[in-house]
């Protein structure tokens, strides 16, 4: 199985980090080909520019974005790790998925409608949170979450095999508690052996 990782947090340091690593070790011992893409340190340029827009449309992509349409072309699994910012992708991660994302290569058009290209794709989704998932949970916006950026982005794109996991309080749980969310972690990726 080819396993494309998607890595959005400044912090090498930071517990996202250590979910990547986990991911990385797991798939690993799954005997899976990994790809890891860390958006930070390949100072990938987030920006989609109008022109950029028009050239892609014309079927023009730069070479970045070839690369990176290319991982996920030979992905069986991909996996987004990243910390939900004003509930919201982090801008680099978002740019990331408006700039690859594009039109013939995930989604196409016509009279009838459209249609996701990047079937017989599984996803996975950890994410971070700063609050407790209780509050979101009973505020709405897990489910808005779902909604939006964890099912409507990527169904639209033709993938509907997505599991996802929201990891909250981040900043004030203790290490054990930690532990148990990277085993947690580890037992999903060892599902997809």
């Amino acid at each position: 199985m080819n396993h494309l990782i998607i890595y959005a947090h400044p912090n090498e340091q930071s517990f996202n980090h250590a979910i990547l690593d986990e991911i990385i070790t797991a798939s690993k011992l799954a005997n899976m080909n990994v790809i890891i893409r860390n958006l930070y340190q390949l100072n990938f340029n987030p920006v989609l520019t109008w022109q950029e827009f028009n050239q892609i449309n014309l079927g023009n992509l730069p070479p970045d974005i070839l690369q990176e349409q290319q991982f996920i072309t030979q992905a069986d699994l991909i996996t987004l790790v990243y910390p939900l910012w004003w509930l919201g992708f982090p801008a680099i991660l978002k740019g990331y998925l408006d700039r690859v994302l594009s039109h013939g290569f995930a989604y196409e058009t016509s009279a009838t409608g459209s249609r996701g290209l990047l079937n017989n794709k599984k996803m996975l989704q950890f994410i971070t949170l700063g609050n407790n998932t209780q509050t979101y949970q009973e505020k709405g916006f897990l489910t808005a979450l779902e909604t939006t950026l964890i099912n409507g982005l990527f169904n639209y794109c033709g993938i509907t095999d997505i599991q996802h996991h929201f990891f909250g309080d981040i900043h004030i749980i203790d290490d054990l508690a930690r532990k148990a969310l990277l085993s947690k972690v580890k037992n999903v990726i060892a599902q997809y052996s």
